[in-house]
């Protein structure tokens, strides 16, 4: 804990040094600081079980108490009663902002996650990709297969509409159908 030199106000009371503070000696609250800063530091870690918080709570009284030393008149001779009031209230407020806090978290659903846009684009890539392959693929196949392949595999037609279509028996479109297959499969497999 920081220690200053102490003026000679020192033997004073706590009230003197106030009502001085409060017409302006900074050297006076600066010994009111001194006189209780280490049990104020102390008194805020056994509230708060932690250092950092202590020193934030200790910052924030005599901060408290400054900006108010003009408003504020010591009953006792002690400013010490009044200090742990604030520090009190204040750590109060702390403790009660945080539990707000923590209930608004709680109230908020779940994040939803979202997709990122660069593997929406990088899947559209992929996806037309594949599809030129598979286009070249069709249009590499023999001229019976090619027509089966475009009216079952592209077009959805059934194996007997595609007959029906073409004016071909329902076994040789299946026939078609099968060989077309597999020689898609090979040619995409390869050229993956």
């Amino acid at each position: 804990m920081l220690t200053l030199p102490v003026p000679e106000a020192a033997e004073h009371t706590d009230a003197e040094l106030w009502r001085r503070a409060a017409d302006g000696g900074k050297a006076d609250f600066g010994v009111l600081f001194q006189r209780h800063v280490q049990r104020l530091w102390n008194h805020a870690y056994r509230l708060t079980g932690s250092w950092a918080q202590a020193e934030d709570l200790t910052s924030a009284t005599f901060l408290t108490a400054w900006r108010r030393r003009a408003e504020i008149t010591l009953v006792r001779d002690s400013a010490l009663p009044w200090l742990y009031t604030v520090m009190g209230n204040l750590a109060r407020d702390e403790r009660r902002g945080l539990l707000r806090r923590l209930r608004l978290v709680k109230k908020v659903s779940e994040p939803v996650a979202v997709a990122d846009h660069a593997d929406s684009v990088a899947a559209r890539v992929d996806d037309e990709a594949r599809a030129r392959r598979a286009a070249d693929a069709i249009t590499a196949l023999p001229p019976a297969q090619r027509r089966v392949v475009e009216l079952c595999l592209v077009a959805g037609l059934a194996p007997a509409e595609a007959a029906e279509v073409t004016g071909i028996d329902q076994g040789t479109v299946r026939g078609h159908l099968s060989r077309a297959r597999a020689r898609l499969r090979q040619t995409l497999e390869e050229s993956e």
